[in-house]
């Protein structure tokens, strides 16, 4: 067992980072690992923190790589931030805490989990830090491409790319470390297309199977103006959903531990005034997480739609060496193949682009769905 055993489909990345531990000459101060969404940058990340702790390198049983893969070691910091952007706040709070020398570990690491969502005035609070470190501070970035940090960071930091694991790779973490059946496991690692988290979730949560066939099922249910801003609605509905589910049980806690901490009464009908700005600080933080995790999951929405016209032109040009996505809805994908032409296949794809696009600039979601749903009807 070592640190490196969940970082699946990433034999060269590890092997990089393994060195970079073990031999000083291949060390330095500032790393930034990219990769596609679910390739595995922060388990990989997560990883190299613990090893860089690890008197072993990472051994992946000691009390230092356990607690800096789970989270709570003192010379480890991880900021994933679920907003839209990070604060210039909360860089001037990592600026000051990599300043200071590790208190039980052998590295101070700071891992910026959404490097990508630094702006220039957070990015600029860390230029200085990154660029000339403490002697024992280590700063790990992740991000999804090159393209996506600012580039007086990116210049700053040694480049590690992630790629894509494999399908399979994916199957067999999951059976090996969650005791998921195989073929369910397989199964859910192509739905998810290869994103690891994703792929967890599908194999375990019943629902989340449901509302992913409700999406594919838009494929072939829209045929007219009605028909296709009803699609929109659901898919916003799917994702409401998927909020609710992920989110509602999580900010009730917070909102009852942090009353605990004040020492206020959660039966009271009004609240002292350091009481109340301190919940209604909380909730504006809880509604922009709101709104992010509705954005995600209307794109990942839009990903499983995309699939099934992508799988549509793979049964229409005979590549049957080319594995479908949804082979688990191989009707569905059938219909939308004798249905539509390959030119309008390619047109429903560029539309659901478009909507990705949009809703990513912040475009009101049932908008983009809308104007995105009318594109996709099936000839009557």
């Amino acid at each position: 067992m070592t640190v490196w055993d969940d970082v699946v489909g990433q034999d060269e990345t590890v092997a990089i980072l393994d060195r970079a531990v073990r031999d000083p000459a291949a060390m330095t101060h500032a790393w930034l690992l990219t990769g596609p969404p679910g390739s595995g940058r922060s388990t990989a990340a997560r990883a190299f923190a613990a090893a860089l702790q690890c008197a072993e390198h990472g051994c992946g049983t000691c009390k230092e790589c356990r607690t800096a893969l789970d989270g709570s070691h003192a010379d480890v910091t991880v900021l994933a931030t679920e907003n839209m952007q990070i604060a210039v706040d909360t860089a001037r709070d990592l600026v000051a805490l990599a300043a200071r020398a590790p208190s039980v570990g052998r590295r101070r690491v700071i891992l910026v989990e959404d490097a990508d969502r630094l702006n220039d005035s957070s990015g600029n609070a860390l230029l200085k830090a990154i660029e000339e470190p403490s002697e024992r501070t280590v700063w790990v970035l992740c991000a999804p491409s090159l393209e996506d940090v600012l580039v007086t960071i990116r210049s700053r930091a040694r480049h590690v790319r992630l790629r894509i694991p494999p399908a399979q790779a994916i199957a067999d973490l999951l059976h090996r470390r969650d005791g998921i059946d195989h073929a369910t496991a397989l199964t859910a690692a192509r739905a998810a297309q290869n994103h690891i988290g994703i792929a967890r979730r599908l194999a375990r949560d019943e629902g989340a199977r449901s509302r992913r066939a409700d999406t594919l099922a838009l494929a072939v249910r829209i045929d007219g103006v009605g028909t296709a801003v009803r699609g929109a609605e659901q898919l916003v509905a799917i994702a409401t959903a998927e909020r609710d589910s992920a989110l509602s049980e999580r900010h009730a806690t917070e909102k009852a531990t942090l009353l605990e901490q004040l020492g206020a009464d959660p039966s009271a009908r009004t609240q002292p005034p350091h009481v109340r700005s301190r919940i209604s600080a909380l909730e504006k933080e809880q509604k922009k997480r709101e709104r992010r995790f509705i954005t995600d999951v209307v794109d990942r929405c839009l990903v499983d739609l995309l699939s099934v016209y992508r799988d549509a032109l793979v049964v229409q040009s005979g590549a049957g060496d080319i594995g479908l996505v949804n082979e688990d809805h191989r009707q569905l994908v059938d219909r939308v193949a004798l249905a539509l032409r390959p030119e309008r296949i390619l047109a429903a794809m560029d539309a659901i682009g478009t909507a990705r696009e949009r809703v990513a600039a912040n475009v009101p979601p049932q908008l983009a769905l809308e104007a995105m749903a009318v594109s996709l009807q099936l000839p009557r």
